[in-house]
């Protein structure tokens, strides 16, 4: 099913695939040893259904809605656009756990740039999908480049993944970082060694965690 296709379910089918979804989560709650209808958990199938649609609200949005509208009056800017320290909160697909972190995002316009807020959208509507950071970091790159088509993409993102915190190795400081540059931030060595410089990667990014 492709983003927009769950806006085209009719109502009555979405209202099965929410009881459905109920229970499984009941059923869930027995596996793992408790009773679903007791009193602190009567209203459990709804809360995890109701959260699920917000951390998996990506599926419902496409990315080219917000980077289709850009501007080109900027008075020929080709200079680095950056964002540095963008939140990010995501799920594992392996074990549908989180994974959290920061996102930095830039790109060298070629005539055109799109709103700021934009950017930080696009991050966020594949961040709201079940991924692997290293889809996430090309799916956010290629995105911008396909829309914006600017001289140049660079993305990183430094994550913790609850699936290797608190779980399996448990290794709860281990921070994950991945990278997708294109165009010049591939091949212009300067252009690489600036945008990396601006946003600080050998230090991993401060933490509430």
């Amino acid at each position: 099913m492709t983003p927009h296709d769950s806006t085209s379910i009719r109502p009555h089918q979405r209202d099965a695939e929410h009881e459905e979804a109920l229970e499984h989560v009941r059923a869930i709650l027995r596996y793992i040893g408790e009773d679903p209808q007791r009193e602190g958990l009567i209203d459990t199938p709804k809360r995890v259904v109701k959260s699920w649609a917000e951390h998996f609200s990506g599926y419902a949005e496409d990315p080219s809605d917000y980077l289709s509208r850009t501007f080109t009056e900027i008075d020929g800017y080709d200079q680095m656009v950056l964002l540095t320290g963008l939140d990010l909160h995501s799920h594992c697909e392996h074990h549908m756990v989180p994974f959290v972190g920061k996102a930095h995002v830039a790109y060298i316009p070629d005539g055109k740039v799109v709103g700021l807020s934009k950017l930080a959208k696009v991050v966020e509507i594949y961040s709201k999908r079940l991924q692997v950071q290293e889809k996430l970091t090309a799916q956010i790159a290629n995105a911008i480049q396909s829309h914006l088509k600017p001289m140049g993409v660079a993305v990183v993102i430094q994550a913790r993944h609850f699936c290797m915190c608190y779980r399996g190795v448990h290794q709860p400081h281990a921070w994950t970082t991945t990278s997708k540059l294109t165009g010049v931030f591939l091949e212009d060595n300067r252009t690489r060694s600036e945008f990396l410089r601006l946003i600080d990667i050998g230090r991993a990014p401060a933490s509430g965690l």
